[in-house]
């Protein structure tokens, strides 16, 4: 990548951070994707100034001749049109040339979703053995955590990176909601469930007995490291070994199946989907809509159950 592509990409990256609040996950994102676009074009003697359409439609060309998907390489298009919008309106270019482009077609994907009887197996499996003392405390401890975590994240329907950076203070809250800071610094109420308070409660009574400087941290979920809290790829990974030890397809359990299938389970009771755009944090309720095929088999069933004119 040139000086200037670097120093335009870190200008836009800025703008994002300072203007739009975006989480390090997300510039992270942006940064590997215009990285990868800026090193494309010093490659081929172009520079972010000068680029023409052509020019990006040859680089989604080469992202399709390295075998990237369609929803890989519509992301990467994302980021460059946003990117590129933004030079236009710093007044760095006198055109956006990827305004025209359109992304690569793709199939609507469906969220995975596990059934209820598989999320009831699930946290009984993780909830197996934590008051046996002849296991050991360690072991104790760890199993307490992921049950824990995997509770609140089914009661809560949080993102995972919500979820390992919860504060301590969560552990003591009396209220049945809890206060989250999601996306773009944007705060929410979520429910704090009994089965999930008590969990948290008995994984913190064991923390403060195996580790009491770990138990004095600010966050519910401590862990060595930068951040100070558990990583996320710990806690899907120790989700995953649950799964298998469940029956189930580890390939297919993660964090984020656990938060579709929060949303999939209240849509089938019943749920509004405005409520539920609320309690994942979606800031655009098309972002929920993935789950209107729930609705959809739903509001099929009423007809089917309560028209008067329907098959007996």
């Amino acid at each position: 990548m040139s000086r200037d592509a670097r120093n335009q990409v870190a200008a836009f990256l800025d703008m994002l951070a300072a203007e739009r609040g975006a989480a390090k996950n997300t510039l992270d994102a942006y940064a590997r994707d215009l990285a990868d676009y800026c090193d494309w074009l010093t490659a081929n003697a172009r520079a972010p100034a000068i680029v023409a359409t052509d020019d990006i439609r040859a680089y989604l060309a080469d992202l399709d001749a390295r075998g990237f998907k369609a929803s890989s390489a519509a992301r990467r298009l994302s980021s460059i049109r946003q990117f590129h919008k933004f030079l236009y309106a710093e007044g760095r270019r006198d055109d956006d040339p990827a305004l025209v482009l359109e992304g690569p077609r793709q199939g609507r994907r469906l969220p995975k979703v596990l059934s209820v009887a598989e999320v009831d197996r699930l946290l009984a499996v993780a909830g197996e053995g934590l008051d046996d003392p002849a296991r050991p405390l360690r072991q104790r401890l760890r199993a307490a955590r992921t049950a824990a975590l995997l509770e609140l994240l089914y009661a809560t329907g949080l993102r995972v990176s919500e979820l390992v950076a919860l504060p301590k203070s969560v552990a003591s809250a009396k209220t049945p909601l809890i206060a989250v800071k999601g996306k773009g610094g944007r705060e929410r109420l979520v429910p704090l469930s009994e089965p999930a308070r008590r969990l948290l409660t008995r994984y913190r009574a064991l923390l403060e007995e195996a580790e009491p400087d770990a138990a004095a941290s600010l966050w519910a979920f401590p862990a060595e490291g930068e951040s100070g809290h558990l990583a996320r790829q710990v806690f899907a990974r120790d989700l995953k070994d649950v799964a298998s030890a469940a029956g189930l397809d580890a390939d297919h359990v993660s964090p984020h199946v656990l938060r579709h299938a929060f949303a999939s389970h209240l849509l089938q009771n019943g749920a509004d989907l405005r409520v539920v755009q609320e309690l994942l944090g979606h800031a655009d309720i098309s972002t929920t809509q993935i789950y209107t095929h729930v609705l959809d088999e739903r509001i099929k069933a009423m007809v089917r159950d309560l028209h008067p004119l329907s098959d007996e």
